[in-house]
């Protein structure tokens, strides 16, 4: 079963409640089955990651955090 939301990657929004209200951003994925989004640049997480052949150093890495899904609208 599909789970129908009002946003969609690609998607411009705002943040309309929580710590980032106010900030605007494009969505670059959504979890509707865990009514979440990912909006670019809004939430930065620091995010561990181990060497690997490809990358080298290994280190600490900004990623995008999940936003609830009831929090952001189009605009």
């Amino acid at each position: 079963m599909k789970i129908k939301t009002h946003v969609k990657p690609g998607d411009e929004v705002k943040v309309i409640s929580g710590n980032h209200k106010g900030k605007q951003g494009t969505v670059t994925s959504v979890n509707a089955a865990k009514q979440q989004v990912i909006v670019e640049g809004v939430r930065k997480m620091k995010k561990a990651i181990r060497r690997t052949e490809e990358n080298q150093d290994g280190g600490i890495e900004e990623v995008d955090g999940p936003i609830h899904i009831s929090n952001v609208k189009k605009v």
